[in-house]
């Protein structure tokens, strides 16, 4: 399934609905991470390696490795979400497997399994040197969705 969905892309509707709710995000946006991938139950967010995300040994921070990973998943529920609904992290737990280092960071997250209220997702985070990747951070969350504020 990974290579499937790896290779769909959302549609354009989706698309701009996910790119304008991101926009809105003031925490990625001063960590300086971006949308690279949106698919149906799937979306990649890439985070560079820069002095301000960082933690005294110069790895990436936890905080922002698991503000990506918990973004990544949000939006991935939020792609399968109908339209005039909204997306909110109920819950989430995440391993951090190996120091997180690499030119940048790129949390996946994939939806497990999609509900009427509450959505499942599974979050990865890895560090990529020259194109490499590495398993950084793995984790489970759980979503749920709303009607926004009027």
């Amino acid at each position: 399934m990974e290579d499937q969905t790896q290779q769909e892309q959302a549609s354009p509707e989706v698309h701009k609905r996910i790119q304008e709710s991101f926009g809105r995000q003031g925490l990625m946006s001063h960590l300086g991470a971006r949308i690279s991938h949106i698919a149906p139950g799937r979306v990649h967010i890439v985070l560079p390696a820069r002095p301000e995300v960082t933690q005294q040994h110069g790895y990436f921070h936890a905080g922002a490795t698991s503000a990506i990973a918990d973004s990544a998943g949000g939006y991935a529920a939020y792609t399968l979400f109908p339209e005039g609904t909204d997306v909110l992290t109920v819950e989430y737990k995440i391993n951090l497997l190996a120091p997180a280092e690499g030119d940048h960071l790129e949390a996946v997250g994939t939806v497990l399994k999609s509900g009427r209220t509450l959505t499942v997702c599974q979050l990865e985070v890895f560090g990529v040197r020259d194109g490499t990747k590495k398993l950084v951070a793995n984790g489970q969350q759980t979503l749920i969705r709303i009607n926004p504020p009027a």
